[in-house]
């Protein structure tokens, strides 16, 4: 009998003979999309459930005061399985995934496959303000990520593979194949090439198949009727865009705030009680913040107002303009605070629902606006959408995303004019205040976000320890100039470190500056290593990114710099073998 181990590295070898990375890679994007596709789907129907069993509540004209702790519940069962069933920190979500790619070559936990899955749901069922995509997206990068390395793939198709199961998530989520594919172009910036996007177009559609049949041709967000733009609304588009990047930056300050007032709180109970509160609170007072709040989305996309005043203290106050605008700010202003505080308590979820809920009211508090003013009668339900465009655009970065998920989500390809028109001035107007989107900004920060930079992530492979050499033979800076001579003889280099009793680099020899005395034997013994070296400029140290290391060749003429760690010698780092290196990964990370 073949073990399973044995039969499997049989069939790995098989495949290498037989089959190129390039068509194993398509087989496996099939893969990935279908697992992808299933995990969207468990998500989906397990915080439905959560929701449908605790949020029981008849009477919609008065609050539910549970509210107050069921999101501190949830967060308390998700922080009790962190600690005692998963022991080891994990990260739930896109950013987690931009770190694997630019610092962990591509690695993603097993514990990923399912974890966030889980957590989120749990999150979110008992009302977590958070959302269920970037749990959805690291669950499908852990699969591509997984099934890359078990295959014995090549770190560049290992990438694509993550890419692949992104897609695969967001395509089954929404039903939506072409934004799935344009999340990993423009969020985890996954080169674009006939190479990987075939796979990825595979994968996207793979799961949204896959949510096609386990739950059918229903969509999350349902919309009735989508007017026709009128080339009249395209300046209202233009100031909508500006207000969705104001939107877009408050939320991203508020995320990165949240992060560094709970952070000083060491205690994760304490800081669960502390946060807890106040976002049980907030939930009472304004009871949309509850959850992803997909279905109050659905309100905005339908030129409905309920959201805002079921289960609410306000329930008398439907037929006030100003007071719906009111809370329509309030709800804004606090579900930036709300979501803030869920992930910085303990809580899992990803910022993607937080920002469609966002820019669906966002759309709905503007024209709510524009009309108590008489300015113009503006169809709600059109710039609900574009606002869900808008702060894609702002918060993720991502203009193309946010107008092909919502054209594709609700079949509104007739808004495309408007919705580009929105999305691009949001973006515009983000960038000035943030280069990054929320999720890469702090890796960024620490220069560690490679996805965005093909050289730094070239550079980032290479490690300094695979390029040292150590065919360097070392003088002591007392030796005369006829031992320094015999020890050329038998060198083949025309570099000499100068080093102590304790391996300390003291300076360096150059042969070249030697000439003119090498060769006179009467002052052999004269001379004295000590007179001839100099202590070169720049040295590196062992822990240097090669990045660092690239800067220093590119900003002097050496061909070679010495190694140092501590002060002790090493060896030398060269500019041929650095360059050879990063040339030889240029290629294999690029489409072959």
């Amino acid at each position: 009998m073949i073990s399973g181990k044995r039969l499997f590295y049989k069939l790995l070898i098989w495949r290498l003979k037989h089959i190129s990375d390039r068509q194993f890679v398509i087989f496996l994007s099939i893969v990935c999309g279908f697992i992808s596709g299933l995990v969207a789907v468990f998500i989906k129907n397990m915080i439905y459930f959560i929701e449908n069993i605790i949020t029981l509540n008849p009477n919609k004209d008065g609050p539910n005061y549970l509210y107050v702790f069921f999101p501190l519940f949830g967060i308390l069962i998700v922080i009790l399985i962190k600690k005692y069933l998963i022991k080891q920190k994990l990260s739930y979500s896109i950013p987690g995934i931009l770190e694997a790619i630019s610092k962990q070559n591509g690695f993603i936990s097993f514990k990923n496959l399912f974890a966030p899955a889980i957590l989120s749901s749990i999150t979110l069922g008992f009302g977590g303000s958070v959302g269920m995509e970037g749990p959805a997206v690291n669950n499908g990068a852990a699969i591509g990520s997984n099934t890359g390395r078990w295959m014995g793939l090549k770190y560049k198709h290992i990438i694509l593979l993550i890419a692949c199961g992104a897609s695969g998530a967001i395509a089954g989520l929404f039903k939506a194949p072409i934004a799935g594919v344009l999340f990993s172009l423009e969020i985890l910036m996954i080169d674009l090439s006939m190479a990987s996007l075939l796979p990825l177009l595979i994968a996207s559609v793979t799961g949204t198949l896959t949510s096609y049949f386990f739950l059918g041709t229903n969509v999350i967000y349902l919309v009735e009727h989508i007017e026709n733009f009128k080339f009249a609304d395209l300046p209202f588009f233009a100031l909508l865009g500006i207000f969705c990047g104001l939107v877009s930056v408050y939320l991203s300050r508020i995320l990165l705030l949240s992060d560094k007032f709970f952070i000083k709180i060491k205690n994760s109970y304490w800081k669960l009680i502390a946060g807890g509160t106040i976002l049980g609170g907030l939930i009472l007072i304004f009871p949309s913040l509850y959850g992803e709040g997909y279905h109050h989305i659905n309100s905005c996309l339908n030129g409905k107002q309920d959201f805002i005043f079921n289960n609410s203290f306000f329930s008398g106050y439907q037929h006030n303009i100003i007071i719906i605008i009111i809370l329509l700010f309030g709800i804004i202003l606090f579900k930036a605070v709300a979501t803030s505080i869920t992930f910085s308590v303990g809580g899992v979820g990803g910022i993607f629902g937080p920002v469609l809920f966002l820019g669906a009211v966002s759309g709905y508090l503007f024209t709510s606006i524009i009309t108590y003013f008489n300015i113009s009668n503006l169809p709600q339900i059109n710039f609900s959408l574009a606002g869900m465009t808008g702060l894609l655009a702002g918060v993720m970065h991502a203009p193309l995303t946010g107008i092909f998920l919502i054209a594709e989500i609700t079949n509104g390809y007739n808004m495309m004019v408007p919705l580009i028109i929105t999305a691009s001035i949001s973006y515009i107007t983000v960038k000035y205040f943030f280069p990054y989107s929320v999720d890469a900004i702090q890796l960024a920060e620490k220069g560690e976000l490679i996805t965005h930079d093909k050289d730094k992530a070239v550079l980032t492979l290479m490690k300094i320890d695979k390029l040292i050499e150590t065919n360097f033979l070392t003088v002591s800076p007392d030796n005369y100039l006829g031992e320094l001579v015999k020890v050329i003889a038998r060198s083949e280099r025309n570099i000499f470190p100068v080093v102590d009793n304790e391996n300390n680099l003291l300076g360096i020899v150059f042969l070249n500056d030697i000439r003119n005395v090498v060769f006179k034997q009467e002052l052999y013994g004269k001379l004295i290593v000590r007179d001839l070296m100099f202590m070169p400029s720049p040295t590196v140290s062992p822990d240097e990114s090669m990045e660092e290391i690239a800067k220093k060749f590119e900003k002097t003429d050496n061909y070679n710099i010495p190694v140092v760690n501590d002060g002790k010698y090493v060896g030398f780092v060269s500019r041929a073998n650095v360059f050879s290196e990063y040339r030889k990964l240029l290629k294999q990370f690029s489409e072959e």
